[in-house]
């Protein structure tokens, strides 16, 4: 590990005790099944994504490092593009299947990263679910890799869509058995590969929330 990536994992170390410790305090912060996810080797975390906080949340209820695939126009910001980069973060360009961000992801996940994405590609206005994207499917294809999905319960109040501050709410990452979609990636191909595995993420991902997956829509 050169120097630069020694820092890099080192503040990430820091932001991710502190985040524990301000979630633990404030937020009643508490996990489920983290179990799920594998000490090492490739996996890929599916999670609902109601919220900015979700992000910061979800990794500190991991102990190992995390891979987030963003949103491109956050890295826009002055500063906040440089550090999201040197923490590990990919921007993703949402309008279209970014097929370099995925290729980035792709590469980490073979390497035995653990990275995360949100299947819905934006954040809910809500707080309900909304369909997942195909672009999982596009990485789980090509990276071969495992998926553990993943529910935040009550970030959507810590902080929604439009908030310009936080709001005390108690808060619980829960995550689900891996899944693995190797008999899949045998039986489908292409675009019908793809959808099938982001519904079948998504209806892992209510389930976990508590809801009949049946009622989350599919397009």
């Amino acid at each position: 590990m050169d120097s630069g990536s020694l820092v890099s994992t080192v503040v990430y170390g820091i932001l991710w005790i502190l985040t524990r410790v301000v979630g633990r305090v404030f937020l009643h912060y508490r996990t489920r099944g983290v179990e799920h996810v594998p000490a090492a080797g490739g996996v890929l975390l599916a999670a609902n994504h109601a919220s900015y906080a979700d992000i910061p949340l979800l990794g500190c209820g991991v102990r190992r490092r995390l891979f987030y695939l963003g949103r491109a126009n956050l890295f826009s910001w002055p500063l906040m593009g440089p550090v999201l980069r040197w923490l590990g973060w990919i921007p993703l360009k949402t309008e279209r299947l970014d097929r370099q961000a995925f290729r980035t992801a792709v590469e980490l996940l073979k390497a035995g990263k653990a990275v995360v994405i949100f299947p819905e590609g934006t954040r809910t206005l809500d707080g309900t679910l909304q369909p997942g994207k195909p672009g999982i499917g596009v990485l789980v294809a090509e990276a071969r890799c495992p998926v553990v999905p993943v529910y935040l319960r009550g970030t959507y109040q810590v902080l929604p869509t439009g908030a310009s501050r936080l709001t005390r709410h108690p808060v619980e990452v829960s995550f689900g058995e891996t899944m693995n979609f190797e008999e899949e990636c045998r039986q489908y191909q292409g675009k019908e590969l793809y959808q099938h595995i982001s519904h079948t993420v998504m209806a892992r991902i209510a389930e976990l929330r508590g809801v009949d997956h049946s009622a989350v829509p599919t397009t």
